[in-house]
C-alpha cells in the first residue's frame, strides 16, 4: 500500500515518476494498439487526427473533418479535467493530487471494457463513434497527468517525442570528442534519460503487444485488468484524503479558518494611546 501510494502522490521523486511512467506507458500501447484492431484508428495520439482533419477539409468531405474534430476536442477535454483536477487538489494539499484523474480513467476504461461492444456503433454529432471519444478522453486524461507529474519531462501516449530524445541522447553518446577538450567542454549523453526513454519506448511496445493480443482473443473485456491496475494506484492517496472529498465543505472551512487565524496572528498590535 505504501509503495503504490508513493507511486501516485502528491509528493514526486524521479524514480516514482519514471515507475507509473512506464506502467503508463505499458496501459498507452495496449489501449492504443488493442483499440486499433475494433475501430481501426490510434486514439493515443492527435497527429493522424490533425492530418485527417486538414486533408478532409481540402477534399470537401466533412463526414470525417467532423470524426477528427470530436476527437481532438475529446482528447482536450480530457486534458483539461486533469489540469482542473490536478490544480484544485494541489490548492487543497490533498495527497491525491494525481490520483484523482487516474481514478476517472480506471472507471472509465471500465466503462469501455464492459460496455464498450454495445456502444461501438452509436454515432455522435461528430459523425464518430462514442467510442473513439471515449477513448482519445482517456488518453488525454492520461498524457496530461503524466506530463503534470513530471512537470512535462514524460510522455507516455505517443512516442514521437520520446524516439526523438533517444536519438538525440545515442548521437550524444556516439559523439567523438577530441581528447584535448576540457571536460566542461565534451559532448556527453544523459545515461539516466537514455535508460528512460528505452524503457518508454520499450514498455509501449509490449503494452501494444498485449493489447493487440487480448482484443484479439478476448474482446472488450481485454482492458478490466488494466483498469483494476490504475484502480491499484490510485486508491491509497484517495484513501488518505477520503474525509476531505466526501466533505468539501469542511475542508473549506478549515482552510478559511486557518488563513483568518494566520492573519490575525501576524498582524501587528494596535498602537497603545
Amino acid at each position: 500500500m505504501r509503495r503504490f501510494r508513493h507511486l501516485t502522490g502528491q509528493h514526486r521523486t524521479d524514480i516514482s515518476n519514471r515507475r507509473l511512467g512506464l506502467l503508463l506507458a505499458f496501459n498507452a500501447g495496449a489501449i492504443n494498439a488493442g483499440g486499433f484492431l475494433v475501430l481501426r484508428l490510434y486514439t493515443s495520439h492527435m497527429t493522424g487526427f490533425v492530418s485527417m482533419l486538414a486533408d478532409n477539409l481540402v477534399l470537401g468531405n466533412m463526414v470525417l473533418v467532423l470524426s477528427a474534430l470530436g476527437a481532438l476536442l475529446s482528447f482536450v477535454g480530457g486534458a483539461a479535467l486533469t489540469a482542473i483536477l490536478v490544480n484544485w487538489s494541489l490548492r487543497h494539499r490533498l495527497h491525491s493530487a494525481y490520483a484523482l484523474p487516474l481514478l476517472i480513467e480506471a472507471l472509465l476504461m471500465l466503462v469501455f471494457g464492459l460496455v464498450g461492444s454495445i456502444t461501438l456503433d452509436w454515432h455522435t454529432p461528430f459523425a464518430v463513434p462514442v467510442t473513439v471519444l471515449l477513448l482519445s478522453f482517456i488518453m488525454g486524461v492520461q498524457n496530461a497527468t503524466v506530463t503534470k507529474m513530471s512537470s512535462s519531462q514524460i510522455r507516455t501516449t505517443h512516442m514521437t517525442g520520446i524516439i526523438t530524445d533517444l536519438g538525440i541522447e545515442l548521437g550524444k553518446m556516439l559523439y567523438w570528442n577530441r581528447s584535448a577538450r576540457r571536460p566542461e567542454q565534451q559532448v556527453r549523453a544523459n545515461r539516466q534519460r537514455l535508460r528512460l526513454f528505452v524503457g518508454l519506448l520499450g514498455m509501449f511496445l509490449v503494452g501494444g503487444i498485449v493489447g493487440a493480443w487480448g482484443f484479439k482473443n478476448l474482446g472488450f473485456v481485454s482492458v478490466v485488468p488494466l483498469a483494476l491496475i490504475l484502480l491499484t494506484l490510485a486508491i491509497p492517496p484517495l484513501w488518505i484524503d477520503r474525509a476531505c472529498l466526501l466533505q468539501p465543505s469542511r475542508r473549506l472551512q478549515a482552510d478559511t479558518s486557518a488563513a483568518t487565524t494566520h492573519t490575525v496572528a501576524s498582524a501587528p498590535p494596535p498602537p497603545t494611546a
